[in-house]
């Protein structure tokens, strides 16, 4: 297949009028003559987007532990431009867990775009337990956490940790040779911080949203993650979790290459307003705000990936470019996978007209969705 006169994203992140060529499942430098030729003048190719934390969607949580389950998610995201996969879990017990990350590694086995789990729990604080349920908090305990990858086939990629909890610093430095650490759910100081990102965590889990803010004399977890150029923050670009000029704000303190754009979806994204289920808690959707029955307690989004980035784009003021990147680079990266439009990568890619509606996605050089 050969898609001419498009408006490509490169590998150096920008956009270059030029056309991609697509050989079976994978990108290549041939044109050939004899095959397809579609027309994308006047529009935007883009990686498939990498959503690296989120919960569900279409009426299914990932913690459902079903393949039933799994599909049904798998299907919405790449009706939506997400491509590649990593869901999270909740703070459940270990026996649940290991229930889920089983029942995942079937599923890795036939799902080529689900490429990890997100460990949102259980090694989180008390103090800022957000949507999470508090019978299940456990210390952060490294020998769970090898019992859990091995089970889940060494899927689980990224596993949060409030680094003020008792053991969690040992935790750190011992679980980062097992898989990413992001920082989370957490009260901790910046001087805590700060030992946590010495240590070996590397991430900060949706920044701002259940940990401790900025003040001029206690800096906390935030300004010790901008100090530190190793540390990615993930940021919910939902207009609902982080305000527009905050997102603009930390845009340009971190720069577009350490903020990952995650959409933290739960089960009723894309689903009608009413009652819905989070880690064994009931959620109420109200239009595009999810809370527990609090009506307080923000619980997950209910706005998918691409969504968030158009959000981005079009209502914050965020380059698309930046967006891009941050939706798609960024976020493959951290799960250790390169989703550029280069030649030899995977073929999954987003065709977006000019207001960002999706013409089509490519899937493994296959074109699943056309509008």
């Amino acid at each position: 297949m050969n898609i001419r006169n498009g408006i490509i994203f490169g590998t150096d992140n920008e956009f270059h009028k030029g056309d991609i060529a697509v050989s079976g499942e994978v990108i290549t430098s041939q044109n050939d003559d004899n095959t397809e030729v579609i027309d994308a003048s006047g529009l935007y190719i883009i990686p498939g987007l990498t959503d690296i934390h989120f919960h569900g969607a279409n009426g299914h949580d990932f913690c459902d532990g079903t393949f039933e389950s799994f599909n049904a998610i798998h299907e919405y995201e790449l009706k939506h431009g997400i491509t590649t996969i990593c869901p999270a879990t909740m703070t459940l017990s270990e026996e649940e867990l290991t229930r889920i990350l089983n029942e995942a590694k079937r599923f890795s086995e036939t799902c080529r775009n689900f490429k990890g789990v997100y460990l949102e729990g259980p090694f989180i604080s008390r103090s800022k337990i957000g949507a999470q349920n508090p019978e299940y908090i456990s210390r952060p305990d490294v020998d769970m956490l090898t019992r859990l990858q091995n089970v889940s086939g060494n899927m689980i990629r990224i596993a949060v940790v409030a680094p003020e909890v008792e053991s969690a610093m040992r935790f750190i430095k011992d679980a980062k040779d097992i898989t990413r650490i992001s920082v989370a759910h957490t009260s901790c100081d910046y001087e805590t911080a700060k030992e946590a990102f010495r240590r070996g965590a590397n991430q900060v889990t949706h920044l701002y949203n259940a940990m401790n803010p900025i003040k001029h004399r206690e800096p906390g977890p935030i300004i010790a993650a901008l100090e530190n150029e190793k540390v990615n923050v993930e940021l919910i670009c939902d207009g609902i979790h982080v305000h527009p000029a905050v997102v603009r704000s930390t845009m340009k303190a971190f720069g577009a290459e350490r903020v990952i754009f995650i959409s933290d979806s739960m089960e009723a994204t894309g689903m009608p307003d009413g009652e819905y289920m989070l880690g064994g808690q009931k959620v109420i959707k109200r239009g595009n705000k999810a809370t527990l029955e609090d009506g307080i307690t923000i619980a997950g989004s209910v706005t998918n990936l691409m969504d968030c980035m158009r959000i981005a784009v079009k209502d914050i003021g965020i380059k698309l470019e930046e967006a891009v990147m941050c939706s798609a680079i960024n976020s493959a990266r951290a799960i250790g996978i390169d989703s550029s439009l280069r030649e030899g990568n995977t073929a999954n890619m987003v065709v977006l007209d000019e207001e960002l509606n999706i013409v089509w996605v490519m899937n493994r050089g296959r074109m699943i969705h056309k509008a």
